[in-house]
């Protein structure tokens, strides 16, 4: 086991699958490969994520085991990989103003289009988020997105996050939000 990325060093990892009312999230596994390029080839999922890549680059290039790392869950639905949700801390250079230090943890989510729409991403990141909350009680979560991005707006505010700052990057307006540390109950 290692810690959850860098700055998440108290956190075991892997943990125990995470079972939701219809998900479970868990970590990457070999036949996961073909879901992972069918998502990062996917011109609807790289829309505000910097585009869809080439299909053939990421046949050659994916491992066979695609994004195990720390931090990294697969949203697994009736025994298929749907999508990802990550946990990763900001970099120095991203600082977010929300903690003196930088460093936040900041989600990250695409789930293929056949998924969107039925409330699975609300679903597993609320999960993970949950399960960040109990792993490392008192942490700042931050949640970045374009503000074109309409549905990632909406599943912010689902989430439990508020707007702390609006930015210019990448081309495009970016919304921060934080999600208020609370201590997990029971």
């Amino acid at each position: 086991m290692t810690g959850l990325g860098v700055g998440f060093e108290p956190v075991a990892w892997p943990p125990a699958p995470i079972r939701t009312e219809r998900l479970v999230l868990r970590e990457s596994e070999a036949r996961d490969r073909a879901a992972f390029i069918e998502l990062f080839a996917s011109p609807e999922v790289g829309t505000y994520v910097g585009g869809a890549r080439p299909r053939d680059e990421l046949e050659r290039t994916a491992p066979e085991v695609p994004g195990r790392r720390p931090g990294f869950f697969v949203a697994e639905l009736d025994g298929s990989m749907i999508g990802i949700v990550e946990l990763n801390r900001r970099d120095a250079e991203r600082r977010s103003q929300v903690r003196p230090d930088a460093g936040e943890a900041e989600p990250g989510y695409l789930f293929l289009p056949e998924a969107w729409g039925h409330g699975y991403a609300a679903e597993a990141c609320a999960a993970a988020l949950d399960w960040f909350t109990d792993a490392l009680p008192g942490e700042p979560v931050v949640l970045s997105t374009q503000t074109a991005n309409t549905r990632s707006m909406r599943l912010a505010v689902k989430l439990g996050f508020t707007e702390v700052q609006r930015y210019e990057e990448w081309g495009a307006e970016q919304w921060m939000g934080v999600r208020s540390p609370v201590t997990p109950s029971g």
